[in-house]
């Protein structure tokens, strides 16, 4: 058996320990700072009027006060947590459509940190939003849960649509307006043309019209022959 030196060990060891302890003590800093700065970090998306709303109207105590509220109707809880539901189809939208631009942009430098944390932080929520929608609507009505977002999908895909279609009827009323615009001022100039040619013409006319004066006094004028005969009398 060989015998260990214990003495020669203990700086190794100490050190080890140091070290070891120096990495946790720095990881867990690290960690509660990083976590702080994620937690100041401004949401992705505003505030989420509509579920709001819809937690507003669920929670509503018919008991509170002096008279008695009148309690809300169903319908009109379902309607408030479909139109929640139709606004997480657009943040969804806008979540997948951002997605893969923004981990372009962080792989090139473009961006940093906070702006990828802001994003993961997002997704996180919205994940965490779709598990309460369904929830709720189970709890609304048995197996609605299933369906809300197929519904609230084809709600935003028309009114996707409907915003479409008043952007083109706008354009083409300016479209038309500019060319009644153009129109008109094809014809004036069209009608000016026509009155410059006229003025030109009525001239041209005038001016042939005029009368051409011959001078009789002037030897040219005489004829040679009559100037002859009077000589010859003499």
């Amino acid at each position: 058996m060989f015998d260990i030196d214990w003495r020669g060990l203990i700086v190794p060891l100490a050190y080890v320990v140091v070290l070891g302890g120096t990495f946790m003590t720095f990881s867990t800093i690290y960690r509660k700072r990083k976590a702080t700065q994620s937690a100041n970090l401004a949401p992705w998306f505003g505030p989420h009027l509509q579920r709001n709303i819809y937690l507003s109207l669920l929670h509503m105590d018919p008991e509170s006060g002096s008279e008695k509220p009148p309690k809300v109707p169903d319908s009109v809880i379902r309607a408030a947590l479909l139109r929640r539901a139709v606004e997480d189809i657009h943040r969804i939208i806008q979540i997948r459509t951002a997605k893969a631009s923004c981990s372009s942009l962080l792989q090139r430098g473009s961006v940093g940190d906070d702006l990828w944390q802001r994003f993961q932080r997002a997704e996180k929520e919205m994940e965490e939003e779709l598990r309460d929608v369904v929830m709720e609507a189970n709890a609304l009505a048995p197996n609605w849960g299933q369906i809300i977002f197929q519904s609230a999908n084809e709600i935003a895909a028309n009114t996707v649509l409907r915003e479409r279609l008043d952007e083109i009827q706008a354009q083409t009323e300016q479209e038309k307006q500019w060319w009644e615009k153009r129109r008109t001022s094809i014809q004036a100039d069209f009608m000016k043309e026509l009155e410059d040619e006229s003025e030109k013409s009525q001239a041209k006319v005038g001016s042939e019209d005029e009368p051409v004066l011959v001078d009789t006094n002037t030897p040219s004028a005489t004829p040679s022959g009559v100037s002859k005969k009077k000589k010859g009398k003499k």
